[in-house]
């Protein structure tokens, strides 16, 4: 295993959008009001904590979304900008965990909670490629 020192609780990374039509419910499918849907919300955090701790990973590794709890709290119309921000808050082995919030020009418009796992892309690799030698296509399987 590499050494991921470099990582450490107070890491922390933004992004920020202009909300537009394509950033809203009714755009990417997951409603009708046309204001910052929740998965784009989702999708900014994930950049955020990116920004937090990616660059701070060797290289022959990666991190990757294994849980995100989040709550949206306020709307955000189109032409509003919103900020999100994720903080390192632990970093416990290869799992990092971060809080997350986000706001608008107006107020709070959301809070959560995210980890990301660090991984070895050779055997990631390797694992995706066994995974597909072994799948059945026929076969649907239900949780």
């Amino acid at each position: 295993m590499s050494n991921f020192a470099a990582i450490a609780a107070g890491l922390s990374g933004k992004t920020e959008i202009t909300v537009a039509d394509e950033h809203t419910a009714p755009h990417v499918g997951s409603g009708q009001v046309r204001v910052l849907a929740t998965p784009v919300l989702s999708n900014l955090w994930e950049a955020a904590a990116l920004a937090a701790a990616e660059h701070h990973v060797p290289a022959g590794y990666q991190t990757v979304g294994t849980l995100l709890s989040l709550r949206h709290l306020a709307a955000t119309p189109v032409g509003m900008r919103v900020t999100a921000w994720a903080e390192v808050v632990e970093v416990a082995g290869r799992t990092i965990r971060f809080r997350l919030w986000a706001e608008d020009e107006v107020e709070p418009i959301g809070e959560g909670t995210h980890e990301r796992v660090m991984i070895s892309l050779d055997r990631f690799d390797a694992r995706m490629g066994a995974k597909i030698l072994r799948r059945e296509p026929s076969v649907r399987r239900t949780p």
